[in-house]
């Protein structure tokens, strides 16, 4: 789990410097990008500990963004 979260470190330096040369839409945008990474993040984590029931689940844009869709 952890090997994945560097990301989120790295993307938050990121728009630290973005923010802080003027680079305001950069900067908004680097923050959505880290919403979306720990998203897909939490995603692959649940997904290696999901029971192997036939139920599957996608990761995938939904009306207000990203989100998480449990197949039946």
């Amino acid at each position: 789990m952890p090997h994945n979260e560097w990301i989120l470190d790295v993307l938050s330096d990121l728009k630290t410097f973005a923010a802080a040369n003027g680079m305001s839409a950069l900067a908004e945008q680097l923050d959505d990008t880290k919403l979306i990474a720990a998203a897909e993040i939490a995603f692959k984590n649940e997904k290696a500990r999901a029971p192997a029931n036939g139920n599957e689940g996608r990761f995938e844009p939904g009306p207000r963004g990203t989100g998480w869709h449990q197949l039946a």
